[in-house]
C-alpha cells in the first residue's frame, strides 16, 4: 500500500470518527435543541486550537453483541486547546453514541486527559451528556467511574475543574460533577439525579418529572448542587469562558489580571447616602459591590440559591477577587444553613487557588427557628467559620451596617486573621441588637417601670449610641479604619496592593477535620 493510500485511509477514519453516531442521531440531537459533542468543543475553545486525543479508541466489550457495534472514539471526545490563549483540557460526552454511556475504554480516555491536566497544571472542563454507565459492560464501567472520581478528588484544589451538564446526568455519573468546582446546567435540556423518576415511582410511589426532580432550576434554586443556569447551550459555553477568565491555571499560579481604564482611586459619592437611616430598612448589597468593582462588573455565582448571601467574582484594578456579602434585602442578611454552605464552599475554593477574598458584612445574626436548629445550623454555620479561619489568602472585610453576635466573628473578622478590616460610619458592631440587649440588661428595671415602653425607647437609644457603632471595635483594633463609603474601592485596592506579597501558613497536618 502506497503512502497516498495510507493517507486516504487515515482521512477516511478521521471522517468516520467525526461522524458521531451517524446523520440520523445527529439530527435528533439538533432537534432536541442540543449541539453535538464536537460542536460544543469547537464553539468553546479558541478557533483552531483543539487537539484531539484518542480519536480512534473503541470499546473492548464482546457481550450482548456489542463487538458488532463499534464507533471510533467510543462516545466521548477528549483533548486539549486554549481559551483566551490559556491551555485547558477537555472531554465532551457524545449522546449520539450509545446514549453517551460510559465504558471502560471511554473512562480511560477521560482519565488520560485529567492526568495530563494535573501534570501540566491546567483546568479540566467536562461537557456532560450521558445516560450513565454502559450496562452491558457491568463492573468495568463502574470501575471506570471510580477511576474518574479518584482523579477528580486528587485534582481538587490543584487545578480548576468545571462541569457543564448539557443533557442527562444520572446515577453514578452525577458524582464526578459533584466533586468539581463549578457546575453549569442548561435550562430545559439538562438534568441530574441519582435515581430517576421511574425508580422513585417504583420505590416510593411518588410521581415527579425529570425537570422538577433534577432540572437546571431545581439544582440552581432548591438543592444548590449547581452554580450557574444557562438559557441555552451557546450561553453555557460563553459562561464557561467568562468564569475561567477569573481563575488561575492552577494552585501555584497567581490570579489572572486584566487591564482596565477604571481608576483605582475612583470614588462614588452616592455610597455615602446609600445605607438607610432606619437600621431595619433593607437595601441591595449588590449595588455596593457593583459600585466598587472594575467597570461595575460582578460575575455572580449561585445567584438563585441561598439569596441571603451573595458570592461571586469581580476585579479590582485588574486583579481577580472573590466576593462574599450578606444580602440585607433577603432575610435581613441572616446566616442560615444554606447560606453558610454556599459561602463556605466558595471561600475554600478561593483560598485553594490564591484568589483574594473581599467580604461585605451586614448580618444581624444566625436565622432563629427549630428548622434551623434541627437541620444542624451549629454544624453548618461552623463550616463558614472554619473556611474563613483556615483561609490564608488576602482577606479584606468591610462592615457596612450590622455585625452582631457570633455572625460578626464568622464573617471574616479580624479574629479569623482578617488582614484589612474596615467599617462604614453606619456600622453597628455588638453582641446583639439594641432591642434584644436592653431586654436582657434592663429586664428588672423595665418590669418595675411605670411606662416600660418609654423607658425601653430611651435605653435602646442609649445602647445604640454607646455600643451599636464602629468606634468601640476601632478602639480595640478589631477595625483598622472607619472609612467614608465613597472611598471603599480605593481602600480595597490600596489594601490588595499592600497584601500582594502576603505569606501565611497553617500548622503542619495531613488535613483538618471540617465539620461535615
Amino acid at each position: 500500500m502506497s503512502i497516498e493510500d495510507r493517507i486516504r485511509e487515515l482521512e477516511a477514519k478521521n471522517k468516520e470518527a467525526e461522524a458521531c453516531g451517524g446523520k440520523e442521531r445527529v439530527e435528533k440531537q439538533h432537534a432536541a435543541g442540543k449541539l453535538t459533542a464536537r460542536e460544543r468543543i469547537l464553539k468553546l475553545l479558541d478557533h483552531g486550537s483543539f487537539v484531539e486525543i484518542d480519536k480512534f479508541v473503541v470499546h473492548r466489550c464482546h457481550d450482548f453483541d456489542l463487538d458488532k457495534q463499534k464507533y471510533l472514539g467510543d462516545g466521548v471526545i477528549t483533548g486539549y486547546g486554549t481559551i483566551d490563549g490559556r491551555l485547558v483540557f477537555i472531554f465532551s460526552q457524545d449522546f449520539t453514541v450509545f446514549g453517551g454511556s460510559l465504558s471502560g475504554a471511554y473512562a480511560k480516555k477521560i482519565c488520560k486527559v485529567m492526568d495530563l491536566a494535573l501534570k501540566n497544571g491546567a483546568p479540566v472542563i467536562g461537557l456532560n451528556d450521558s445516560g450513565g454507565a454502559r450496562i452491558q459492560e457491568g463492573v468495568e464501567s463502574l470501575g471506570g467511574y471510580a477511576d474518574i472520581f479518584l482523579r477528580n478528588t486528587l485534582a481538587s484544589g490543584v487545578v480548576p475543574q468545571i462541569s457543564a451538564i448539557m443533557g442527562p446526568c444520572a446515577g453514578g455519573a452525577v458524582y464526578s460533577p459533584a466533586i468539581t468546582d463549578f457546575i453549569l446546567m442548561v435550562k430545559d435540556t439538562s438534568y441530574m439525579f441519582v435515581t430517576g423518576p421511574e425508580v422513585i415511582k417504583t420505590v416510593t410511589m411518588e410521581e415527579v418529572t425529570k425537570e422538577k426532580l433534577g432540572g437546571a432550576m431545581t439544582h440552581n434554586q432548591v438543592s444548590g448542587v449547581a452554580h450557574l443556569a444557562a438559557e441555552n447551550e451557546e450561553n453555557c459555553l460563553v459562561m464557561i469562558r467568562e468564569l475561567l477568565s477569573f481563575l488561575p491555571q492552577n494552585n501555584l499560579d497567581d490570579v489572572p489580571e486584566r487591564k482596565t481604564e477604571d481608576s483605582p482611586k475612583r470614588i462614588d459619592p452616592k455610597l455615602n447616602n446609600f445605607i438607610p437611616d432606619n437600621p431595619k430598612k433593607p437595601y441591595d448589597i449588590k449595588h455596593i459591590i457593583e459600585s466598587v468593582v472594575d467597570d461595575n462588573y460582578f460575575f455572580e455565582i449561585q445567584s438563585h440559591y441561598a439569596t441571603n448571601i451573595i458570592v461571586g467574582f469581580g476585579r479590582f484594578y485588574g486583579k481577580s477577587c472573590g466576593i462574599v456579602a450578606n444580602q440585607p434585602a433577603i432575610l435581613a442578611g441572616c446566616l442560615d444553613i444554606n447560606a453558610s454552605l454556599k459561602a463556605a464552599r466558595f471561600v475554600r475554593f478561593c483560598d485553594a487557588f490564591n484568589i483574594p477574598i473581599i467580604t461585605f458584612v451586614d448580618v444581624p445574626g444566625f436565622l432563629p427557628g427549630t428548622d434551623q436548629e434541627y437541620g444542624g445550623i451549629i454544624k453548618h454555620g461552623a463550616k463558614l467559620l472554619y473556611a474563613f479561619a483556615e483561609a490564608t489568602v488576602p482577606k479584606i472585610t468591610i462592615v457596612t451596617r450590622k455585625a452582631y453576635g457570633g455572625a460578626y466573628d464568622v464573617m471574616s473578622s479580624k479574629h479569623l486573621r482578617g488582614d484589612a478590616n474596615f467599617a462604614f460610619p453606619t456600622a453597628e458592631i455588638a453582641v446583639m441588637g439594641p432591642e434584644g440587649a436592653v431586654q436582657i440588661i434592663h429586664k428588672a428595671a423595665l418590669g418595675k417601670a411605670a411606662d416600660p415602653e418609654a423607658l425601653k425607647d430611651t435605653l435602646v437609644d442609649q445602647y445604640r449610641k454607646t455600643f451599636a457603632n464602629p468606634y468601640k471595635a476601632a478602639e480595640l483594633g478589631f477595625i483598622d479604619e472607619i472609612i467614608k463609603p465613597e472611598d471603599t474601592r480605593a481602600k480595597i485596592i490600596q489594601s490588595l496592593e499592600m497584601l500582594r506579597g502576603k505569606r501565611d501558613t497553617n500548622p503542619p497536618k495531613k488535613h483538618g477535620n471540617i465539620p461535615l
